[in-house]
């Protein structure tokens, strides 16, 4: 698998296909390989690039916990374009990569051609709670290692997946309790805790004129109300709401996921997406 070294840290991506760039990140409880649904489908008619962030094995894990946050999560994916040549391309993420979407598209929006943010938001709506539970979690993770990845992986949002498709649920586990405890808890203290409520981002939404697809599980409670907010104030912006879905939407549904990105993307590309 090849590698990068960005800011210092080396991060391993996959580069597949040709065409037009299109990007995705993935969520805290993920990697790369979440996206394998979407790589075998999009790389019929685009460059697809996923990449692990810091923090997931076989990228590096930075040993300081200063070196994760928002904004160096932003600028390691700006790094990483830079590196593949890449001047513009399509972003897409969930979760975690759904803010660092969003927030690339604030900060580099010459380089997005449009963005897909699903399952962003999680904590905006009770921050202070929020930002406990998480650094309650980061210090388990350090001391418990995988019993606590298990109870992360089952919570409310998460058992539509293990539902609609046991053996999907049982390969997401597998990959979650296989990540590194020490980088998944910087990540989770750092990233996760430290980023500001979707909610602070208002006047920076309302000057986004990057074309943009949010998509959300209509029982992802805690992404609902940001995705609505996100809906509201992002001039070019549509919604995409999946019925007795989760967080893990990209997993739960790929074919119905797969076929509303698309669509936009399409739109966009056409110029016909306002």
């Amino acid at each position: 698998m090849p590698t990068a070294t960005i800011n210092g840290t080396d991060l391993a991506y996959e580069d597949v296909g040709d065409g037009f760039p299109l990007v995705w990140c993935h969520e805290f409880a993920g990697s790369m390989e979440s996206w394998a649904a979407q790589v075998h489908y999009f790389s019929r008619f685009y460059r697809v690039i996923t990449y692990n962030a810091r923090g997931y094995p076989p990228s590096a894990v930075p040993p300081d916990a200063d070196a994760y946050s928002q904004d160096i999560a932003v600028a390691d994916l700006h790094g990483l374009l830079r590196n593949l040549g890449i001047d513009q391309a399509h972003i897409g993420g969930l979760s975690m990569g759904g803010s660092t979407t969003l927030h690339f598209g604030i900060r580099h929006p010459e380089m997005a051609k449009s963005l897909l943010i699903a399952a962003a938001g999680s904590g905006s709506t009770n921050p202070d709670e929020f930002r406990a539970t998480s650094r309650q979690l980061a210090d388990d993770l350090e001391t418990q290692g995988a019993p606590a990845f298990e109870r992360y992986g089952t919570g409310p949002a998460r058992v539509q997946l293990r539902r609609k498709d046991p053996a999907g649920f049982e390969e997401f586990m597998s990959l979650l309790t296989s990540h590194s405890a020490t980088g998944s808890a910087h990540t989770m203290r750092g990233v996760q805790a430290g980023r500001p409520p979707i909610f602070d981002w208002q006047a920076e939404m309302q000057a986004l004129q990057v074309p943009t697809l949010v998509l959300v599980g209509d029982e992802d409670e805690p992404c609902i109300e940001p995705s609505l907010f996100m809906k509201r104030h992002i001039p070019h912006c549509g919604l995409v709401v999946f019925p007795q879905s989760g967080h893990a939407i990209n997993l739960e549904e790929p074919a119905l996921f797969n076929q509303a990105c698309i669509e936009f993307l399409h739109a966009v590309e056409a110029g016909k997406w306002d």
